[in-house]
């Protein structure tokens, strides 16, 4: 049996997107908290929780961004010409994201610039890629070969719904995630924060559930129409299980249940719209095997993937193995 040299670079792609997700999520998730922190003593615990892991998180952003250059050029075209607004404010969001880790902790005069700085570029981040979540459900017209849009096709009510969707979910994660990591005072505020987040992260995806089948019919069908319906089920199933876990897990006091559980919702969120998708790379016009680049590049670039992805997720794990535990105030890795 032949392998699908372009579906397998789809699924590829389709984990790196999930993996970024789940992973710089709750470190975007933390920054949108970070005015929480009731002092800088407080704010100092929230950045060192995730300081020696977040830039290896942005890893899987460039897999996914550059594999999609290199192996399905036309999809990467059409959807960069698409959304050139929201994922230009995204990258720059990113910057000053990443920027802050390091001059916050290097100047006294400034700090509260940076602390700005690291809340914006968070909450501007997480929105936007909502947005550009939102803009590709709803679809992107394609004629030719080229996008058929205008500049602002993006900016719907559907794709603001979305941007905020993310936003909030991001924020969940990083409720959980401080929940996992800190103690006292901090932790239980955050876990306060993780009941109220868990609901309205669950009421938004509830509600972008409902409108997706709307958008197109293809999406429709996929949903709706037996047998396939009969597989299509397994996802609200799956998050039925991961809504009591969550749940459970902050009613018994459990510290790293309630942050899988919230990774959870975010893999069947991934998983509901792989399902819509498919087989299409950019819906409804271009389908995995329209995008792909020649058979030649697919099959070269795929040697390097399989070599490189093992080492991306061993020093990956490693660096969480290592940074495990709590942290706690005046501790830290800078």
């Amino acid at each position: 049996m032949e392998l699908d040299l372009a579906f397998t670079w789809a699924v590829i792609i389709g984990l790196a997107v999930l993996f970024y997700v789940i992973l710089d999520g709750f470190d975007l998730g933390v920054g949108i908290l970070f005015p929480t922190g009731k002092n800088d003593r407080e704010r100092d615990v929230m950045m060192n929780a995730i300081a020696p892991v977040w830039d290896g998180n942005e890893t899987w952003l460039i897999l996914g961004g550059g594999g999609l250059f290199a192996v399905f050029p036309l999809a990467y075209g059409v959807i960069l010409s698409a959304l050139y607004i929201p994922i230009i404010m995204m990258l720059l969001a990113l910057i000053f994201h990443g920027v802050a880790f390091e001059y916050r902790w290097r100047t006294v005069r400034w700090k509260k610039v940076w602390d700005a700085a690291f809340f914006g570029g968070s909450l501007v981040a997480a929105f936007c890629q909502g947005i550009a979540l939102g803009a590709l459900v709803q679809g992107i017209p394609v004629q030719g070969r080229a996008y058929a849009g205008g500049w602002f096709d993006w900016l719907t009510p559907f794709s603001l719904l979305t941007g905020v969707a993310v936003v909030t979910g991001y924020a969940l994660l990083g409720a959980t995630v401080l929940i996992y990591k800190t103690e006292g005072v901090l932790q239980e505020r955050m876990r306060h924060y993780a009941f109220r987040l868990g609901i309205a992260t669950l009421a938004f995806m509830g509600l972008v559930s409902i409108i997706t089948p709307l958008l197109q019919p293809v999406y429709f069908q996929r949903w709706f129409n037996l047998p396939g319906s009969l597989w299509t089920m397994v996802v609200p199933f799956f998050m039925l299980m991961l809504v009591w876990l969550f749940f459970t897990g902050l009613r018994d006091r459990k510290e790293l249940q309630p942050f899988l559980a919230a990774l959870g919702f975010f893999v069947a969120g991934v998983m509901g719209i792989g399902i819509s998708f498919y087989p299409y790379m950019v819906p409804p016009s271009l389908t995995i095997w329209d995008a792909a680049a020649p058979e030649e590049t697919l099959r070269f670039t795929l040697v390097g993937t399989v070599v490189l992805l093992p080492l991306i997720l061993a020093y990956t794990a490693y660096a969480y193995w290592v940074f495990r535990g709590k942290v706690r105030e005046g501790e830290g890795y800078h």
